[in-house]
């Protein structure tokens, strides 16, 4: 393993490059759609919450390599062309705004009504109700779940080497092949994927501390 590692770190590293913008785009693209599918879930309309409903169940109730190559296949064939890249980081997107929105929608059910109606009578739009109000105990309410959903879509993005996208476990197949060493190249990519979600829990477990400790001095 440790061969394959030195022998091979920049075409290893180019991979795991790629996985980490694929992630990172898709992540940072489905926090915004998925705070905004929340408040459509937990709408008072029910045309509204209906077609959220909608969406959520399909992406969370199906495969993603089945979203992946509806993705990757459907799109050309209504006359939009899409690079594999391109196509990884939309589906992992919409996939992962459902389960986010998901998460967000837990947590704005645990704000108390009262917060709200307080708001509202104080002359507070709702725009600054949930912008001020809501979602900053959102996020301290949910970034456990949400580091867990950070963790899972990485891992998840080793599927889009099924679409020719040279992340690291593409690189790593393309390693494997070459040198007829495949368990130690997985074992490399292994140590590669541990390495960078152990970091991610880092961060998590410290943002969480201070965000205790934020709401232990309030």
């Amino acid at each position: 393993m440790f061969e394959i590692l030195l022998n091979h770190y920049p075409v290893l590293l180019k991979g795991l490059t790629t996985t980490l913008v694929v992630s990172l785009c898709a992540i940072a693209l489905g926090l915004v759609l998925g705070v905004l599918l929340a408040f459509g879930l937990t709408s008072r309309y029910r045309l509204v919450r209906w077609p959220c409903g909608l969406y959520r169940s399909f992406w969370r109730g199906t495969p993603i390599l089945l979203q992946l190559l509806l993705v990757y296949y459907l799109l050309p064939e209504i006359g939009i062309e899409i690079a594999p890249i391109s196509a990884a980081i939309l589906t992992l997107t919409l996939n992962t705004t459902a389960f986010q929105a998901e998460i967000f929608r837990s947590g704005i059910s645990h704000i108390p009504a009262g917060q709200i109606e307080a708001a509202r009578m104080a002359g507070i739009s709702a725009w600054q109700t949930r912008r001020r109000i809501i979602m900053p105990q959102v996020l301290r309410l949910t970034l456990p779940p949400l580091t867990n959903e950070i963790i899972t879509i990485l891992k998840n993005s080793s599927l889009i080497s099924v679409i020719a996208v040279t992340e690291l476990m593409r690189v790593s197949e393309q390693i494997a092949s070459r040198t007829f060493q495949p368990l130690e190249t997985y074992l490399a990519a292994a140590v590669l994927y541990l390495a960078v979600n152990l970091v991610l829990a880092r961060i998590s477990a410290y943002l969480e501390r201070r965000m205790t400790g934020g709401l232990a001095t309030e």
